[in-house]
């Protein structure tokens, strides 16, 4: 999305949506980097960044936000870029539908995440 500059009205700052989708997807790349980082760190090294009920925790809280915050931000830009291909269909809005299938595809990533992080949350023992 960052890259879909194209002059006058083809530019994506110019839109609410476009610039909210890509601070969602920054957002999630750092979270998912984040904990990709967590987990090397805890194989290679043995050792637990956190105490096991708090990581569990983490991800699945996290996994949940990001998620429902990069459907959102698809979501938001989906009827600016409709409207938009009414009336012209061109590499600016051929782009925005590449970054919004992107969010998407992002987001059926992190909600299967949830999915597995939820499962291992809820077999944990709290005593």
């Amino acid at each position: 999305m960052a890259s879909n500059k194209h002059g006058d009205w083809k530019n994506y700052d110019k839109y609410e949506e476009y610039r909210y989708l890509l601070a969602i997807a920054m957002l999630s790349t750092l979270y998912t980097a984040g904990q990709a980082l967590r987990h090397v760190h805890e194989l290679s090294t043995g050792k637990q960044m956190l105490e096991k009920r708090t990581s569990a925790m983490v991800d699945f809280f996290g996994d949940q936000i990001v998620a429902y915050l990069l459907v959102s931000s698809s979501s938001s830009a989906v009827p600016l870029t409709n409207r938009m291909r009414e009336g012209a269909d061109n590499i600016f809005t051929d782009s925005s539908a590449a970054a919004i299938s992107m969010g998407f595809l992002a987001f059926i990533s992190l909600a299967l995440s949830a999915l597995i992080s939820g499962y291992k949350l809820s077999t944990q023992s709290y005593i």
